[in-house]
């Protein structure tokens, strides 16, 4: 009963997933992954224009491999797994090199890295175990772009406007008086939206977990 409910999970694609490795879509996210290492070094020695760009080069042809992959019927399983971990690395990275120069405060990275961790192990074991799977939605996208958008904002550093002076704590750019770059409205609109994306696959994971042990119990 749970292998029929999880295949019910699973999209119309499922039966077409290859097994090839050298595919156009994952030559995309591999060179997106190589982007990586060379945005960080350039961030680190100063260069934050070369850095931006190459950041929003990343981010912004997340979407192509994936098109690519579905239009093209050669969607594979390392891409499968490809595209959304390069994702995260460059999420990760994103946010890490932000704190490490001194863009993005503590409290902002330690809450996208903790989604970010809560949704990774609560969906591996629901695969894992359980062979559940909960599909991604569109806000969960959302979310991901106000991010990507606003890293690359506070990466560029320019331009920085004046705070709002309406709360005397510097951990809360934007809404302090000290200037800040415009990228960090994005920032908090992206936790918004995850914040909201969260609860649903917090929920609908339970809920499949649960009705999988109700079946499994009346077998």
């Amino acid at each position: 009963m749970i292998d029929k409910a999880a295949k019910n999970d699973l999209t119309p694609e499922e039966d077409e997933v290859l097994d090839t490795i050298f595919t156009i879509p994952n030559l995309i996210s591999t060179i997106r992954l190589c982007m990586v290492p060379c945005f960080i070094v350039l961030l680190l020695t100063g260069y934050d224009i070369l850095a931006t760009v190459l950041f929003a080069a990343a981010a912004g042809t997340d979407w192509i491999d994936g098109q690519i992959a579905r239009r093209t019927h050669t969607v594979s399983k390392l891409g499968r797994l490809l595209d959304p971990a390069v994702d995260r690395i460059l999420m990760i990275s994103g946010v890490v090199c932000l704190l490490a120069v001194g863009r993005l405060p503590l409290w902002v990275v330690v809450l996208v890295l903790g989604r970010d961790l809560l949704l990774l192990i609560g969906g591996a074991y629901l695969l894992k175990k359980w062979r559940i799977r909960v599909a991604v939605i569109y806000p969960g996208k959302v979310a991901t772009t106000f991010l990507f958008v606003g890293f690359a904002a506070l990466l560029l550093n320019w331009p920085v406007l004046a705070g709002m002076g309406v709360v005397p704590f510097s951990w809360l750019p934007g809404f302090s008086s000290d200037p800040y770059s415009w990228g960090i409205w994005f920032v908090y609109a992206g936790l918004l939206v995850g914040a909201f994306t969260t609860i649903y696959y917090v929920t609908a994971g339970a809920l499949k977990l649960s009705a999988a042990k109700r079946e499994m119990r009346a077998e």
